[in-house]
């Protein structure tokens, strides 16, 4: 079972982004109340780089405020996947950071 997978019921914020070149596709659901993410889930597509990518994510993001979850990095990431990312596959890696940023 996926970490986080699902809709959310008391969404106010959500972000759709497909992976140009491949047919990973992940919409970002999130709760925020006064600029703080109460609640992330997330629902798509995509192989197995970004899906736990998205997973750990949204994992990460709960409690934080808005701006500072936007400020992660692809470090941040690696840290939480475990793992560097070899070159061609860190758009995989990104797209659940890309979808974040794009949430006001």
């Amino acid at each position: 079972e996926k970490l986080n997978f699902g809709k959310l019921k008391n969404k106010t914020n959500s972000g759709t982004l497909k992976n140009p070149g491949c047919e990973d596709e992940f919409t970002l659901e999130l709760d925020i109340k006064k600029g703080k993410i109460n609640d992330a889930k997330f629902h798509g597509t995509g192989c197995v780089i970004s899906t736990v990518s998205v997973s750990v994510l949204t994992e990460k993001i709960k409690g934080m405020d808005l701006e500072n979850a936007k400020k992660l990095t692809k470090k941040d990431l690696d840290h939480l996947l475990g793992i560097e990312i070899i070159p061609t596959r860190i758009k995989c890696e990104l797209l659940s950071l890309e979808i974040l940023k794009r949430i006001k």
